[in-house]
């Protein structure tokens, strides 16, 4: 079972379109038959699938700009895709728009040693890059889960974090230089090769603007030193709540590990079902805690944090003995989302933010969520910028059970907003939380995104319906009394 997307709009004329498109693509780069275009239909949320009407593969820059500028031209939809691997349905197709893949930009362009600094296209998977670096003693700090096969453009787009983001920031945080292209076909350089760039920082607007102002086509990113010594440190406790405590005496203390995950019963009996990772499958939760550094550094934060772990509860606490275990540790939280796809014919993974002190409160709510809907959870997720990945499981067979599965995310969504976070840590918002928009923002608040997306794509054809909601959804919902009692605003009515 899956939601089909449908949008209504003026026929137009898919002969002449394709037409067009060949007097500067090859035939093999447009797909338009149902066979071909089929495997583009959904992003990794394929609950939500649009089959495409037009798939092209540019090569160069200059299609891409061809591209673009046709679509302009004719008032078309386009929508730009990457690996696919998103959660949000961010790359989702209009049914009578363009998808544009990025797939066969997939160079890395150049290692600039001295510099610390990449710059590859936009369809180079994360994990090559980090690969590519290593021989200079190099690395990409930002490490999603999905890194083996997520590109940078999606990251970018997405705005991306992974195990080591609590140390070394979001795709955000490490980027220096973009290129994209508009709507119009018109090229343009966003940010500098160095460590500041004139003018408003555009680059951070562009970062987990999911497609919806411009076409990235080459990414410039930062460098770091692979660091003299790592060591990972796992701590188990026999309640979810006394693991979410932990988290926030590591933070309360001032230390700042490289990585601080948390997994519950479900997920680590998953993962190391899957993955063997030598999990104690009898605890509720694990806490995987990374230190790097130099060695002095790291042995005397070890001491710390196994002393804060036990101070908080933890029944059982161990430090990797050699870098083959401390990659076994790792491999189980990397596996843990197909690892819990064991366990149930579907599952939803959700994507949220709280402060970090909000943990252990949070992760009840959840709890009691869970029994009040009738549907497992799996938690799993960087405990240590309280980003969220509840794993809701489900059987989309069974009728009514998908729609109660979103209801239920929602209210995660909701809970995280109204303790102070976030509806979307690193998954976007796409169309699965649009709605959770109308939450989180008030109708000003909305009207000025709005005002941004017009001053980059006036005609609302980048990526459409997608990101941010009208005011005439938010009604709907009924959430704009959530701020200040607003049910209507001048601006946001036009859009």
């Amino acid at each position: 079972m899956h939601k089909d997307i449908t949008t209504s709009r003026a026929t137009v004329d898919k002969r002449a379109v394709l037409q067009q498109l060949y007097d500067f693509l090859p035939v093999s780069a447009v797909l338009h038959e149902a066979e071909d275009t089929r495997p583009y239909e959904c992003d990794g949320l394929s609950a939500y699938r649009q089959l495409p009407w037009i798939v092209v593969l540019p090569e160069t820059v200059d299609q891409v700009q061809r591209v673009l500028s046709f679509c302009h031209s004719q008032h078309l939809p386009v929508v730009a895709r990457g690996a696919g691997t998103g959660l949000s349905a961010g790359a989702l197709p209009h049914e009578e728009g363009i998808l544009l893949s990025l797939a066969r930009f997939n160079k890395i362009i150049d290692i600039d040693t001295d510099n610390r600094c990449a710059t590859v296209q936009p369809g180079v998977r994360n994990l090559a890059i980090s690969e590519a670096a290593a021989p200079y003693g190099l690395f990409y700090a930002p490490d999603p889960s999905s890194q083996i096969a997520c590109t940078i453009g999606g990251n970018v787009a997405e705005n991306s974090g992974g195990v080591h983001c609590l140390k070394y920031g979001l795709t955000t945080h490490n980027l220096l230089q973009l290129k994209i292209i508009t709507l119009e076909g018109e090229a343009l350089t966003i940010g500098s090769p160095g460590l500041d760039a004139p003018g408003y920082d555009l680059l951070a607007l562009m970062t987990g603007s999911e497609g919806l102002l411009g076409v990235i086509v080459e990414v410039t990113v930062k460098l770091l030193p692979r660091p003299e010594h790592t060591q990972v440190i796992l701590a188990a406790y026999d309640n979810v709540e006394s693991a979410g405590t932990a988290v926030a005496a590591v933070i309360a203390a001032g230390l700042i590990p490289a990585g601080l995950e948390m997994m519950d019963n479900p997920a680590i009996r998953a993962a190391e079902a899957y993955a063997h990772a030598s999990y104690p499958t009898d605890a509720a939760a694990i806490l995987l805690c990374e230190l790097d550094g130099t060695a002095a550094e790291v042995d005397s934060q070890s001491v710390q944090i196994q002393e804060l772990f036990k101070q908080s509860g933890a029944v059982d606490v161990r430090v990797a003995e050699d870098e083959a275990q401390r990659q076994r540790f790792w491999a189980g939280r990397k596996a843990a989302f197909p690892a819990v796809g064991r366990l149930s014919p579907d599952y939803y993974c959700m994507d949220g933010t709280i402060p970090r002190k909000r943990l252990a409160e949070v992760l009840k709510q959840i709890g009691e969520l869970s029994a009040e809907y009738g549907l497992p959870v799996a938690n799993v997720f960087h405990a240590g910028d309280g980003n969220l990945h509840p794993l809701i499981l489900y059987d989309a067979n069974k009728p009514g059970e998908l729609e109660r599965t979103e209801e239920f995310g929602g209210r995660i969504l909701e809970l995280c907003v109204a303790v102070g976070g976030t509806i979307t840590g690193e998954h976007g918002v796409g169309v699965e939380k649009i709605d959770q928009m109308c939450v989180q923002f008030n109708a000003t608040e909305l009207a000025q995104f709005h005002r941004i997306k017009a001053a980059f794509d006036n005609e609302g054809l980048l990526n459409p319906g997608k990101a941010i909601p009208t005011l005439h959804r938010c009604a709907e919902f009924g959430a704009m009394h959530v701020h200040h009692g607003k049910l209507s605003h001048p601006e946001l009515d036009r859009f």
